[in-house]
C-alpha cells in the first residue's frame, strides 16, 4: 500500500523543518518533498492522510519500559504494553529483563520478540540481563542474547554490585555489540528507604533514600566506562549529583549517555504526600533542586534521552503501607504530553524535545529513524494543540498507577505509523 501524508509540519531535528509531504511505499519512506512537488494528484493510487495543522516527526523511541511478561502478566503483557506504547506515539520500545524468569537467555529473548510479533504494533527491542537470574554473580551468555535479538543488557531493578563483574560486562558487550545500561543504586545506602531522604520522609514516618545512593554508583560506572572505553548508558537519572557527574564525564569525552523520565522533571517528593504510593518509585522523586538539575541536564544535552520507565502494578500492590508498596508508575500514555511542557516552559525547543524522544534514543541504540527515503516509515504525528485530561481508567495499559490522574496535558499523538502501517489513530 502507498500512503501520502500531506500538509503537515515535518520535523526531523537538524535536518528538516517545514511543510512537506511524505510518500510511503512498501513500508518505507519513498519521497519527501514540498506539496507542489509531491501532490495527491501525482499519487492517485495512494491513501492520503491529511496532516494539516499537525507535526510529523520520526517515531518516538522509549529506551526503558517494563512489560512484565513472562511471569507477571496480571500487571502488563507485551500485547497491552505495545498497545499503550503506540497510543503514546511510540514506534519502538525497549523492555527490561526483570521478569519471572528473567530474560537472561537466547530462548527468553526470542520469546519476547515472538510475543511482540504477535502483538503486531510497535517495534520491540529486548534488553536482556547482564547476569544470570539478575543475581549479579555470573554473566549471561552475551553471544546468545545478541543472536536472539537483544540490543542491550541491564540488570535493571537490581544494580550490579560486583565491580569486577560490571567491568567484565562492559568488555563482553563491546565484543558482541551490545549496549550496557546501568541501574545505578548502592543498596546498602538505599536499604530501608521508601521515598527520598528529607522532610517528606520524616513527615510520612518512612525511611529515606539519599541522593548519594544513586550518584555513588553513577560515579563508579562512569569510572568503569572510562577504564574500558566501552559505551555506557545510565538509566533513570534523578539527582543533581548524578547530572553533574555525567556532565563532567562528557566534558572528558567518556562515552557515557543517560536518560531521565518525565516524573523526575515534573514532580518532587512532595507528590508522595498527595498521591501516596502512586508517586513512589525507584529511584524516588527528589527535591526541587534535583528537579531543576534534571531540567538543566536535558537543556544542555547532559541527559540525552527521555524514557518512561513504564512500570505497571496491580492496585493491591500500591495499596496499604507506603513502605511496602511496589515501586514504579506507568508512563507510556502521558510521556509526550508531560514532555511537551518543557517546550511550553522554555526548557527545550521543540526540535530538541523530539531529539530527546526520537532521534537521540535511536542513535544510542545504533538505529536510524531519520525521515529520509529508504528508511522504515516509522512516524509519529502529533497535535500540539489538542488538550487531553489524564484518565487512568481509559489507559490501554492493564495498570492504573499514575500520579498524573486528572492533569490536563496539551499535545498528544494522534497517529502512529510503524513500517508504513497505521497502528494508532485518535482522530476519530
Amino acid at each position: 500500500m502507498r500512503i501520502l501524508i500531506t500538509g503537515g509540519r515535518v520535523l526531523d531535528p537538524g535536518r528538516l523543518d517545514g511543510r512537506l509531504n511524505i510518500l510511503i511505499e512498501n513500508g518505507a519512506i519513498a519521497a519527501i518533498a514540498p506539496p507542489a512537488d509531491l501532490a495527491p494528484d501525482s499519487c492517485p493510487d495512494a491513501r492520503t492522510l491529511d496532516a494539516a495543522g499537525l507535526l510529523v516527526v520520526p517515531g518516538l523511541i522509549d529506551l526503558h519500559v517494563h512489560f512484565r511478561e513472562p511471569g507477571f502478566e496480571y500487571k502488563e503483557t507485551i500485547q497491552t504494553g505495545c498497545t499503550a506504547a503506540v497510543a503514546g506515539g511510540f514506534t519502538a520500545v525497549c523492555p527490561m529483563p526483570n521478569t519471572r524468569p528473567a530474560v537472561d537467555s537466547g530462548e527468553l529473548t526470542a520469546f519476547v520478540r515472538r510475543q511482540a510479533a504477535v502483538a503486531g504494533l510497535c517495534r520491540v527491542h529486548p534488553v536482556a540481563a547482564i547476569s544470570r537470574g539478575l543475581a549479579g554473580e555470573t554473566l549471561s551468555t552475551f553471544a546468545e542474547l545478541k543472536a536472539a535479538g537483544a540490543v542491550a543488557v541491564s540488570d535493571d531493578g537490581s544494580p550490579v554490585i560486583n565491580s569486577r563483574l560490571m567491568r567484565q560486562a562492559l568488555i563482553a558487550a563491546r565484543e558482541h555489540d551490545l549496549l550496557v545500561i546501568s541501574h545505578s543504586e548502592e543498596l546498602s545506602l538505599a536499604a530501608g528507604g521508601a521515598v527520598n531522604e528529607g522532610p517528606v520522609a520524616e513527615r510520612l514516618g518512612v525511611g529515606g533514600i539519599p541522593n548519594v545512593a544513586e550518584s555513588i554508583m553513577v560515579l563508579r560506572d562512569i569510572a568503569l566506562c572510562e577504564l574500558t572505553g566501552v559505551p555506557l548508558h545510565i538509566a533513570h537519572v534523578s539527582t543533581a549529583e548524578s547530572v553533574r557527574a555525567i556532565r563532567d564525564a562528557k566534558e572528558r569525552a567518556i562515552p557515557v549517555t543517560a536518560e531521565t523520565a518525565p516524573h523526575y522533571f515534573t514532580l518532587t517528593d512532595e507528590a508522595v504526600i498527595a498521591c501516596g504510593a502512586n508517586a513512589k518509585m525507584n529511584p524516588p522523586l527528589r527535591a526541587e533542586k534535583d528537579r531543576q538539575a534534571v531540567r538543566e541536564g536535558l537543556a544542555d544535552g547532559t541527559l540525552d534521552a527521555i524514557a518512561t520507565d513504564h512500570a505497571p502494578h496491580a492496585p493491591a500492590e500500591k495499596a496499604g503501607d507506603l513502605a511496602k508498596a511496589a515501586n514504579g508508575i506507568i508512563g507510556l500514555e502521558t510521556s509526550l504530553g508531560l514532555s511537551l511542557r518543557l517546550v511550553a516552559e522554555g526548557v527545550l525547543s521543540l526540535p530538541d524535545l523530539i531529539a530527546r524522544m526520537a532521534t537521540r534514543p535511536a542513535q544510542i541504540l545504533g538505529l536510524d529513524n531519520r525521515l529520509m527515503p529508504g528508511n522504515p516509515a516509522d512516524l509519529t504525528i502529533i497535535d500540539l494543540a489538542r488538550r487531553c485530561t489524564v484518565d487512568a481508567a481509559a489507559f490501554r495499559s492493564k495498570s492504573r498507577n499514575t500520579p498524573f490522574e486528572g492533569w490536563t496535558l496539551t499535545g498528544c499523538a494522534v497517529l502512529t505509523l510503524v513500517g508504513g502501517r497505521v497502528v494508532f489513530d485518535a482522530r476519530s
